[in-house]
């Protein structure tokens, strides 16, 4: 069974940096995108960044040049360095995996109802 466990949120000031990680236990695909999503109250869930077993990253345009996805050497570890925060990054940060069909190297777009498989998220506050 593949089990996702976030580490890393806390409170920030604007401008600052966090950096969370993502250990997916139990991972056996072949083809997959581990994801980034995050939720802010009252908001839906939204993508934010995610890597592809390929390697190949995607970013949401309110992250670019902020947000850096990266992934340790065991590939089963997925990093997500922020920089540069603002009080709209504030929210649950959740860590979520997709089977990606054979042969695909890339992501396109972010759907949440595509991954099946969620931690249990992480806060992170932005705030003076």
């Amino acid at each position: 069974q593949l089990q996702l466990v976030e580490s890393g949120g806390g409170l920030v000031q604007p401008g600052g940096s966090l950096r969370l990680s993502c250990t997916a236990s139990g991972l056996t695909l072949d083809y997959y995108v581990i994801g980034w999503f995050r939720q802010a109250p009252g908001k839906e869930r939204e993508g934010v960044s995610c890597i592809h077993s390929s390697g190949s990253t995607y970013y949401e345009g309110s992250v670019k040049g902020r947000f850096t996805i990266s992934r340790g050497d065991a590939k089963n570890t997925v990093y997500l360095q922020m920089n540069n925060l603002k009080p709209e990054d504030t929210g649950v940060y959740y860590c979520a995996v997709e089977e990606s069909p054979p042969g695909t190297t890339t992501v396109q777009a972010m759907w949440p109802n595509r991954y099946e498989f969620w931690g249990q998220g992480t806060q992170v506050t932005v705030s003076s």
